[in-house]
């Protein structure tokens, strides 16, 4: 190579040629090493100068510049977490040191206005001794309406500056109007109870009674109070004078006025001044309805478009009934007839119908559709009002009852002057001259002036939806654990919770006993109780003042029964349990009293032979032949011994034996003298 380069520089056309290239060799990226520069411009090499592999080998990369660490990573660590800490905490107290300066000196004041952003500072604060363009120092008119409030020395929040300049008097009024409105609902609750029915209600006396200072808001979509449902169907209707039920007031069986709210609406407190109770109260935010849950954030949207946060929140919102879907797809003036019966709003639109027209028809044959036919057909033997009662059972309650008990029940419907359709079905409806027409899978019509949907329940479970909680696919309604929990500080009771039954297995359960012992529970939970559900809640059901039942667990028709019954008295109807009681809510009444048994001379009859119901004991079995349900018929303030038969998990015994736990027979002699009646199917 170097005898290339000699060639090269000896030769004057290629000199300047050969000195632009090794310029370019020298420049980056190819820098050549200043020895093979040397040698290619001809001449004899220095002696100090390297060989060329020297010289690369010199060049290589290498870590021997690099410092060696001392002491192991560990130390190295703490060291620098050390120095990080140390710098934390400088700032944590210059910071601290700032705000106090800045508190101090009355820079955070702001907060006393409704509305700080539309605050316009007057004065200088200290910053300068001039004033604002030779301008009077006073506040003018439209700055006093932003100027804040002042504050007590001896409160907790600073005065203002005392160097800025007090109002002064004005010609000008200070305008009112532009102030900012105030809320109309609070923006935060401590305990948060979304549903305004009876769970609600059990709720807010359990945490009342376990924290007495306790700030309870309820957030219903009714415009009412919490009130109970059960009259609604049975006493209401019975009751003749027109300006108490316009107040919702009904009589009992025992002739005892009662109003159908649980507390009036003096006790409960104004939802905006709940906050600055001192001792707590419980507030009802009417006509609003909650659409959507946060649980991790513990907020709620309202439909109005508000919000809310909470600390603790129980969902409570209960159930909406059902409709027939040949009924929903109906004409339009149809549907104007149809009352889906559930609220007060229905009460009074049913009563107001009903007073007016001269038929009316029910479809269905369990609880509700039976109660009303029996308080209707009453209605109607003094009005001409003509009722129709129309379901697919072979008798009323045939989901429930057994079929020789369903049937017995239908006669005594039908004795109320009320026309039993049975084993039928509508799949038509339509209007014809003023009148709706149902038709029925057999081709009968009933033309009739309104109609009223008792067709069963649905839990109310649209938050689940839009909130992201669990639902049962099976039994429907929120899923919840022993607790009645379904998310941290969230919980669910009433008709709208799956809950785990010990004895029974996941059950969800729509009656009124219920509502009230889930939402005790759930309140309690609230407080921190921290408590399992494992009450067998009970229900019960009237067909006017003389016939009656109660029941708990599983009542299902389709179930083996086994029962018991005997010769009935005057003392064993619902009207007698409400005169010796003076409460026509029989689950808050079950251990009040017991029923004086009857006289030596009742006697058991043969129920199949002379369908003599006058009371008695149905057992429900499962295929163990273990007891999971008992009905006590015209059998009242037994539910306890209900319970414990249930409890203690009644399997292959005598339930003739079992059955004189009610005290069925009067006496233990009586019972002895008398024939055993047990009707099995």
């Amino acid at each position: 190579m170097n005898r290339a380069l000699k060639l090269t520089f000896q030769s004057p056309a290629l000199r300047g040629f050969a000195t632009n290239g090794i310029k370019t060799l020298s420049r980056s990226p190819y820098c050549l090493p200043l020895a093979i520069q040397a040698r290619s411009m001809g001449g004899s090499v220095p002696a100090h100068f390297k060989p060329i592999k020297e010289v690369m080998m010199g060049n290589k990369s290498h870590m021997d510049f690099m410092p060696v660490p001392e002491g192991s990573w560990q130390e190295s660590y703490q060291n620098a977490q050390r120095s990080n800490n140390l710098l934390l905490a400088g700032s944590l107290v210059a910071f601290g040191l700032t705000y106090f300066i800045y508190w101090k000196a009355g820079f955070y004041y702001l907060h006393d206005f409704p509305n700080y952003t539309k605050y316009i500072p007057q004065g200088n604060f200290g910053f300068s001794d001039k004033p604002n363009d030779g301008s009077s120092s006073s506040p003018s008119s439209d700055s006093l309406q932003n100027s804040p409030p002042p504050v007590s020395s001896g409160g907790d929040k600073p005065s203002p500056p005392s160097h800025v300049p007090p109002p002064a008097a004005s010609e000008t009024s200070v305008n009112t109007d532009t102030e900012e409105p105030a809320l109309k609902f609070p923006t935060h609750a401590q305990y948060l109870l979304i549903g305004a029915g009876t769970a609600s209600f059990g709720a807010f006396r359990a945490i009342k009674s376990r924290d007495p200072k306790a700030k309870i808001l309820i957030v219903g979509d009714e415009d009412s109070v919490p009130y109970m449902r059960p009259p609604l169907s049975k006493e209401l209707w019975f009751n003749e004078n027109r300006e108490e039920v316009e107040k919702l007031q009904f009589k009992q069986w025992n002739n005892k006025k009662r109003s159908l709210h649980y507390e009036p609406n003096s006790f409960y407190a104004d939802p905006m001044k709940l906050d600055s109770l001192e001792n707590g109260g419980v507030a009802v935010l009417k006509g609003k309805k909650v659409v959507k849950l946060d649980a991790k954030k513990k907020k709620v949207w309202l439909a109005s478009g508000e919000t809310m946060t909470y600390d603790k929140c129980l969902i409570a919102t209960g159930g909406k009934p059902r409709n027939l879907p040949v009924l929903a797809k109906a004409d339009e003036e149809v549907r104007k007839r149809i009352v889906l019966f559930r609220n007060t709003e229905d009460f009074k639109e049913l009563d107001k119908v009903t007073r007016s027209s001269d038929s009316v028809a029910i479809i269905g044959g369990g609880f509700l559709g039976s109660e009303l036919a029996c308080a209707l057909g009453k209605r109607g033997k003094s009005s001409g009002l003509k009722v129709y009662q129309v379901f697919p059972e072979s008798g009323n309650m045939g989901r429930v009852l057994p079929e020789y008990l369903s049937k017995w029940t239908t006669k005594k419907v039908e004795s109320e002057g009320v026309e039993i359709l049975a084993n039928r079905s509508v799949t038509a409806a339509k209007m014809d001259e003023g009148k709706v027409v149902l038709t029925c899978d057999d081709g009968h019509d009933m033309r009739v002036d309104s109609v009223v949907a008792a067709v069963g329940l649905e839990p109310n479970t649209e938050l689940a939806k839009t909130s992201g909680l669990e639902l049962d696919n099976v039994n429907g309604g929120f899923l919840v654990n022993a607790e009645l929990e379904a998310r941290r500080d969230l919980w669910v009771a009433g008709d709208a919770a799956c809950f785990y039954d010990m004895k029974l297995g996941r059950r969800r359960v729509e009656h009124h006993d219920h509502a009230v012992v889930s939402g005790r529970l759930a309140g309690e939970n609230m407080t921190g109780a921290a408590k399992p559900y494992w009450h067998q809640s009970m229900f019960w059901s009237d067909l006017g003042p003389d016939v009656g039942y109660e029941a708990i667990g599983i009542i299902d028709s389709s179930l083996p029964t086994v029962a018991v019954f005997a010769k009935g008295s005057p003392q064993d109807t619902p009207k007698a349990i409400v005169e010796a009681t003076g409460e026509g809510l029989r689950s808050e009444t079950e251990k009040d009293v017991s029923v004086s048994p009857p006289s030596d001379s009742v006697r058991l009859s043969t129920p199949l032979d002379k369908e003599d119901y006058g009371k008695g004991i149905v057992f429900y079995l499962n295929n163990d032949k273990t007891v999971v349900g008992i009905v006590l018929w015209n059998v009242f303030n037994k539910m306890s011994i209900a319970r414990q038969v249930l409890r203690d998990g009644a399997k292959n015994e005598d339930l003739y034996e079992v059955a004189k736990l009610f005290d069925l027979y009067g006496t233990a002699e009586a019972a002895a003298e008398s024939t055993q009646a047990a009707a099995s199917s």
